[in-house]
């Protein structure tokens, strides 16, 4: 069941939004090349405190950190532990806390230090694919024409949609209904209405779109090793339209 959220509900849904963007801002400030991933999840613990927040990952389904960290062909749900970022590295970064009750999630990727014209266009289209979704999150849409704007941006560049993997409804959970895979045929699913929050979430492979969960039972890599990224936004349906919730602060 697609759970509406009240004009108040938003509100609040606002506040742990814009927390979880500062919180990727002073994130996306640290990562460079020579710090260990587990670093970033400690300085995730200290910002969620000073946040007075919950974390919306930490002991999720046993998952074990405060934030997730995928280096290069880790797709999602990286384990922050003692590897060490490496110039040129694409390093995504996915988080999520509760503020009050209520839930934002957002990830970004970026390339460290060197830069990779290859890795820096993976970037940009995973990032202009979530764009186009975002743009299509208006009343009288239906559900898939969000994923169809995804994939067209992501196909028509020569990239592969991740598709074990997709985004979600989210509120008082951080996964509610409705699924939103990255994928699939517009006019299509749900009316989008006032009041729906998804968290979309579009994962891209540099090559082919199958992936596989380490022994970790977490971390997800793709089937040929090259690189991925994946960006992220908690996105309330409005009658002006779309409003992001999770934007980060330059």
């Amino acid at each position: 069941m697609i759970i509406l959220k009240s004009p108040q509900e938003i509100e609040k849904m606002r506040v742990s939004g814009k927390a979880v963007g500062e919180i990727l801002a002073e994130l996306k400030k640290t990562v460079a090349p020579g710090i260990k991933t587990s670093e970033l999840d400690s300085l995730s613990a200290d910002l969620i405190e000073k946040k007075k927040a919950k974390s919306a990952f930490l002991n999720y389904h046993g998952f074990p950190s405060y934030v997730c960290v995928s280096v290069n062909e880790e797709v999602v749900h990286g384990i922050p532990g003692d590897r060490m970022i490496q110039d040129g590295d694409l390093v995504s970064i996915d988080f999520g806390l509760f503020i009050d009750g209520y839930c934002g999630d957002s990830a970004f990727s970026v390339v460290v230090g060197k830069s990779d014209p290859k890795k820096e266009k993976l970037m940009q289209v995973t990032e202009d694919s979530l764009f186009a979704g975002i743009e299509q999150m208006r009343v009288g849409n239906r559900l898939f024409d969000i994923s169809h704007a995804v994939q067209k941006v992501i196909e028509e560049n020569g990239f592969s949609v991740v598709r074990d993997f997709v985004g979600h409804g989210i509120g008082r959970q951080m996964h509610e209904d409705p699924q939103l895979p990255n994928y699939g045929s517009p006019n299509k699913g749900p009316r989008l209405e006032v009041g729906m929050v998804l968290a979309i979430e579009p994962m891209v492979n540099m090559g082919t779109h199958q992936v596989k969960v380490l022994e970790d039972g977490w971390t997800v890599v793709t089937e040929d090793g090259l690189p991925s990224a994946h960006f992220e936004h908690t996105v309330a349906i409005t009658e002006n339209g779309p409003e992001i919730l999770t934007i980060r602060p330059e």
